[in-house]
């Protein structure tokens, strides 16, 4: 099985349980990661035979800057229940969200969400 990854996207967003975070935000950055058969497009050269990391971006874009939620859980259900409906011929495949500097009480890199599909 091939791997293409779409790693590192940046988004601020205003998630997070505490009020503030909803309203100061914070910095967030999502991966996606496909186990998938890439010879096809690798033969062709041609992005119909490829995944469009447009479409991947725009998914992650569209919930990261969307309603707040409280979770990073859910931000990378939500992800990639939408890249499911969105690309239902790439079935397996990884998301995850992390939230940079998290509002803890020591210095901390990130914490970090991730989900498989199919799940």
């Amino acid at each position: 099985m091939d791997t293409l990854a779409i790693k590192g996207m940046k988004f601020r967003a205003f998630h997070g349980v505490h009020e503030h975070e909803k309203k100061k935000g914070n910095d967030f950055e999502v991966d996606v990661i496909f186990s998938t058969n890439l010879s096809k497009a690798g033969k062709s050269d041609q992005l119909s035979d490829a995944i469009d990391y447009t479409k991947i971006h725009k998914i992650a874009s569209d919930i990261m800057h969307g309603a707040s939620v409280d979770l990073i859980e859910h931000l990378c259900y939500k992800i990639g229940s939408e890249i499911g409906v969105s690309l239902p011929e790439q079935t397996n495949f990884e998301v995850t969200v992390r939230k940079l500097n998290p509002p803890l009480s020591s210095q901390t890199a990130y914490t970090e969400a991730r989900m498989s599909w199919p799940a």
